[in-house]
């Protein structure tokens, strides 16, 4: 029943991850990805990654693709213009597939990952937590890779806030110090103009 549940997730897998890089339409290609997901993340639980697929789920799913969606909709994308360039660069495309194909056949093969080299994980007790196993690992044995990756990504948090609030002359914002000194004076002008009158009720 494993063998079957697994093969069943990896053709729906492969079909979503097909029709991802074929189908014209980007939203259509966002929600196939979401089932590629989310099949991921149904063989992450048959592995016994529980962490993993509730992260992919959770973080992928539920916010990066909603906002990619968002972001697809909200866009007036020229579909004729993706059309017209899909067919011309289908047979590099078609190279470039079969090339990471052979490449993925010879690293993944059945002689570097077969059930002799990789035996199927053995069940854990009904007690075993996956995540503390994951939290003890990180902040034990990879302590220093996993702090690294932390101050990585704040750096590239600090240059993108960085990179968006450049000094543009075209880009106006608030000045809130400005907006608090102001004073009525500085606002409102009384401007004396003589009074005149319409030459018929004269």
């Amino acid at each position: 029943m494993e063998q079957i549940l697994f093969y069943c997730f990896a053709a729906v897998l492969v079909f979503a991850a097909t029709m991802v890089i074929t189908v014209r339409n980007p939203v259509r290609a966002a929600l196939f990805l979401v089932l590629a997901f989310f099949t991921s993340a149904g063989i992450w639980l048959m592995l016994e990654a529980e962490f993993l697929a509730l992260t992919l789920v959770l973080v992928y799913v539920g916010a990066v693709m909603v906002l990619f969606l968002f972001v697809v909709m909200m866009l007036d994308i020229n579909l004729s213009s993706i059309q017209e360039g899909f067919t011309r660069y289908l047979p590099l495309g078609i190279v470039v597939a079969a090339l990471i194909t052979v490449e993925m056949l010879a690293v993944l093969g059945a002689s570097q990952f077969g059930l002799d080299m990789v035996p199927a994980p053995s069940p854990k007790p009904d007690d075993y937590s996956n995540t503390a196993a994951i939290g003890l690992l990180l902040y034990t044995t990879y302590v220093y890779p996993f702090e690294l990756a932390s101050v990585i990504l704040t750096v590239a948090i600090i240059a993108a806030i960085t990179l968006t609030l450049r000094e543009n002359k075209s880009r106006k914002a608030q000045q809130v110090s400005e907006q608090i000194k102001v004073q009525a004076k500085d606002r409102v002008r009384i401007v004396k103009m003589a009074s005149s009158k319409r030459e018929d009720d004269a």
